[in-house]
């Protein structure tokens, strides 16, 4: 399992779940990425192909008041309190989806500038937890989350990470710490902006 060091203050937070989902006439972003699963976890790896594209639209940016809250939910409560909390945002952030699905609605999205001109943009969202998952309690539930990390350059290009299966903490230092249940993230490669 790997261990990703996020600053608080750079944001972080996007999750996957069933709730409805109303597509906004215009997303503030459009990303496609090329997806390649790299990992060794048997029970995580894609079923069938283990590469393709994903689609990320952003409809909106989540606002500093939900940041804030995501960060005292975790900081006071865990994880356990960070997914409630992210469960009551009802009006989602965007929508990831690979061709032909219908795709996982995100809770949270959050972009900053960095020093070169490209941007980060952290996704997060509560993952989906099938029957089996949510009845037997296998280790995989203990990592409720689902996290994308991505780089945009000025050029509208970039790459990223996506963690499907993940668990986020919190260090008494306001460093969030996002374990990826896997042995590797899935890498997004050929990251563009849609225009």
């Amino acid at each position: 399992m790997r261990r990703a060091a996020i600053s608080l203050a750079a944001g972080a937070l996007a999750v996957l779940s069933g709730v409805p989902y109303a597509r906004a006439d215009h997303p503030v972003e459009r990303l496609t990425a090329f997806a390649v699963d790299m990992s060794t976890t048997p029970d995580l790896r894609f079923r069938g192909a283990r590469s393709g594209t994903v689609d990320i639209t952003i409809d909106r940016w989540s606002a500093d008041q939900e940041r804030l809250q995501l960060k005292a939910a975790l900081q006071e409560g865990g994880a356990d309190r960070l997914l409630k909390e992210l469960q009551k945002i009802k009006d989602p952030a965007g929508r990831i989806s690979t061709p032909g699905s219908i795709g996982t609605p995100l809770r949270f999205a959050w972009q900053s500038t960095l020093q070169d001109g490209s941007r980060r943009i952290v996704i997060a969202t509560d993952r989906r937890i099938g029957f089996f998952e949510a009845v037997n309690r296998p280790r995989s539930s203990d990592y409720p989350f689902m996290v994308l990390d991505l780089r945009i350059g000025p050029d509208g290009e970039g790459q990223g990470k996506l963690l499907p299966v993940a668990r986020i903490e919190a260090s008494e230092d306001n460093v969030i710490e996002v374990e990826n249940y896997a042995s590797e993230p899935v890498r997004l490669t050929k990251v563009k902006v849609v225009k």
